[in-house]
């Protein structure tokens, strides 16, 4: 009786915005026969480093961000920060 763990990234799906979205799946493997299974996702913004990303997310990420793609999520996420102004300070008594 052989156990063995094997992780594989089986969905890569790209939205409109450019999002990447990744689903890993961690198998255990025995004699070669999956007994469980879970996932983790995870998500790839535009203009992200895809360097510890699993090759086919990097290939996927190089063809489908453009520059213009890039520009507009840092865009929106320029105008969705929202500066607060601080507390003002009340001397004690």
């Amino acid at each position: 009786m052989a156990l063995e763990e094997v992780s594989v990234v089986d969905k890569i799906e790209v939205l409109l915005d450019g999002h990447i979205q990744v689903r890993r799946k961690d198998q255990i493997l025995k004699d070669g026969v999956e007994v469980a299974a879970t996932y983790h996702r995870h998500v790839v913004v535009p203009g992200a480093d895809t360097s510890a990303e699993d090759p086919r997310v990097a290939a996927i990420a190089a063809a489908t961000w453009t520059d213009e793609i890039i520009s507009a999520y840092q865009a929106r996420i320029t105008e969705e920060v929202v500066v607060e102004e601080p507390a003002p300070v009340v001397p004690m008594e």
